[in-house]
């Protein structure tokens, strides 16, 4: 039985072998252990991936996918040769990597997915699920956000997703079946991994320093979810009956929790493997992101729970890392702003950059 078919109460559909997904962004952090959850259910799968961070996320099943080399905001009409269904992943993936190149972010996570989606509607390509972000609920007053929530997105990544949102919303009907997942910030390890996510980067202060500092003490709220959970949803969406989702948008998350509990949570699994960390707070930062969202809705209408605490997270990270690998720790492309400023460094022409989730 699979980790699906585990986690979802509602029996998904069977496995439609040979079926193709358009996996966009594949190659990144979370299509990494999207790409081979897919292969082992039968699909064939097509990546679509720049590869600024290379292909090393896909080394296991290289030789069982197909791989187009090519930018999202330019994609070759080969690449939709037998397409069945997409996965949209691509585009910039924070906060830091939209401000750093607001226009670019626009082209790819906005631009790009209305295009992507017009595409399919061109082609009769059904299902369309995309990777939007629960940052959309960032600066609504406190309380439990569901999917209907009066969202008004500020930030340039936000409104990026948003945006994409409402394009495919616009184009749902018979024959195009969207199905949007908001996404909790995303914890666990990925053979393409990144360190630039809270319970990741606690992971990685913990071993690498010794230390975590809480700014403002930490008592920010933030939905989180496990990368493999965050993989599963998707594969549940594009499985799902077209008239449970179509145009339907799903939160998808473990649980809230303070940025101080996840910090304590590394400390302790830290601690317990006979290496010192010490907790510290810090000023808070003059922008902070606090808010709590439901859950409930991908429950009741897929069945699907995620299940995989970030204790479970943690402890599976420090068994995998090596806390004398500081190559590893610190190599940039396991930081997504820091590799696109030193592309920036050795490549001013920025517009080429295609960065993934």
């Amino acid at each position: 039985m699979s980790d699906v078919e585990r986690t979802n109460g509602l029996a998904p559909e069977a496995p439609r072998p040979g079926q193709r997904i358009l996996v966009a962004g594949g190659a990144g952090y979370i299509g990494s252990i999207l790409v081979p959850r897919l292969l082992a259910r039968g699909y064939t799968v097509r990546v679509l991936d720049r590869l600024y961070f290379g292909e090393d996320g896909l080394a296991d099943v290289r030789d069982r996918l197909e791989l187009v080399v090519a930018d999202i905001r330019d994609v070759p009409a080969e690449a939709w040769d037998g397409v069945d269904g997409v996965i949209n992943l691509a585009g910039l993936s924070n906060d830091p990597t939209a401000e750093f190149n607001p226009e670019a972010n626009w082209q790819m996570n906005a631009i790009a997915t209305e295009t992507l989606a017009a595409e399919c509607v061109r082609r009769g390509i059904e299902r369309f699920v995309f990777a939007s972000s629960c940052s959309l609920y960032d600066g609504l007053p406190p309380g439990m956000h569901t999917e209907d929530a009066p969202i008004e997105p500020r930030a340039a990544y936000a409104t990026s997703k948003r945006y994409g949102e409402e394009a495919l919303l616009r184009l749902a009907g018979e024959g195009f079946c969207p199905v949007i997942l908001r996404n909790g910030t995303v914890y666990g390890w990925s053979p393409r991994m990144r360190f630039d996510l809270v319970v990741n980067t606690f992971v990685k202060d913990a071993l690498l320093n010794g230390a975590l500092t809480l700014h403002g003490g930490g008592w920010m709220w933030r939905p989180l979810v496990d990368i493999r959970d965050c993989a599963d949803a998707m594969i549940a969406a594009y499985e799902a009956p077209a008239e449970k989702v179509r145009g339907h948008v799903f939160n998808v998350l473990h649980s809230n929790y303070q940025i101080r509990e996840l910090a304590l949570i590394v400390a302790g699994s830290v601690q317990l493997a006979g290496r010192t960390v010490s907790v510290e707070e810090a000023p808070a930062p003059a922008l902070t992101r606090d808010y709590e969202c439901a859950n409930a809705k991908l429950s009741t209408t897929l069945g699907f729970i995620p299940r995989r605490s970030v204790l479970e997270a943690v402890t599976d990270m420090l068994a995998r890392i090596d806390p004398n690998d500081r190559a590893h720790l610190t190599d940039p492309r396991c930081y997504n702003i820091r590799w696109l400023e030193l592309l920036h460094e050795v490549k001013p022409v920025l517009d080429s950059f295609t960065a993934v989730l």
